[in-house]
């Protein structure tokens, strides 16, 4: 069931992190896999150790906000490997922090065109690659913030992530009739490069948000990317899958 032996996926935010999990496990089920950032020696070096594996793997570094760079995705997948069916759209960034009414107008649009309009540049060029194939399964990485969680200083962040589950919510209504399923992935703090806490203490604190009181391993978020790139999920569109460890519900 959760086998992608066959299938061509994009995975945007590869070079580290949840994308560079994701990435490997996908390759490890038997999907040919593109490899998307912005730093070209880390796709390269994870391509390289994909191909080592026995996986197929190519690596095209780039500005998600770039829309020839979306396009340029899915021309590769489709040249090179035969087609598109999965996206995986996690690249991201938390985007200028601070109170609300301080934030700058430039730092307000970067972190909505990061994570939001590449959401729909993503969408715009692997849907009708997916269309062709007959079915699909789109992914965006989305968080609980700003959908179950108001955190100060994160206006920008929230605002764009939960329009990315708004677009995840439309997309899977226009195309679901056509075969294309489309979720967001909405986890908890990770060990990786973008956890923000920088001492023991604030480790500790973060740790004590989620009911399972410790931060999730970036292969942990993968496999929930994997059920939903997989037909383990065939009959779930439109969802915002928490991977979470329990920081929406937990109050103590």
């Amino acid at each position: 069931m959760f086998e992608l032996n066959g299938k061509v996926a994009i995975v945007t935010g590869a070079s580290s992190g949840i994308g560079r999990a994701t990435a490997r496990l996908f390759a490890d089920q038997g999907a040919s896999v593109v490899l998307a950032a912005r730093g070209a020696a880390g796709l390269e070096a994870l391509a390289r150790e994909i191909r080592a594996e026995g996986g197929e793997a190519l690596a095209l570094a780039g500005d998600v906000k770039d829309e020839g760079f979306a396009h340029a995705l899915v021309e590769l997948a489709t040249t090179e490997f035969g087609g598109l069916d999965i996206a995986f759209n996690n690249a991201g960034s938390v985007g200028e922090m601070g109170d609300t009414t301080g934030l700058s107008t430039q730092g307000w649009r970067d972190t909505l065109d990061t994570n939001l309009t590449s959401a729909y540049l993503g969408a715009k060029y692997q849907i009708p690659a997916m269309l062709e194939r007959g079915a699909g399964s789109l992914i965006f990485t989305s968080t609980f913030v700003g959908y179950t969680v108001g955190m100060p200083g994160m206006a920008a962040y929230a605002a764009s992530k939960a329009g990315v589950i708004g677009l995840t919510k439309a997309l899977a209504a226009e195309f679901g009739p056509r075969g294309i399923r489309v979720n967001a992935l909405l986890p908890g703090a990770a060990d990786t490069p973008a956890l923000t806490a920088n001492t023991p203490e604030e480790r500790v604190f973060v740790e004590g948000l989620h009911a399972l009181k410790r931060i999730a391993r970036p292969e942990e978020i993968a496999q929930s990317a994997l059920y939903l790139a997989s037909e383990a999920s065939s009959f779930t569109t439109g969802a915002a899958l928490l991977a979470d460890g329990g920081v929406s519900i937990n109050r103590l």
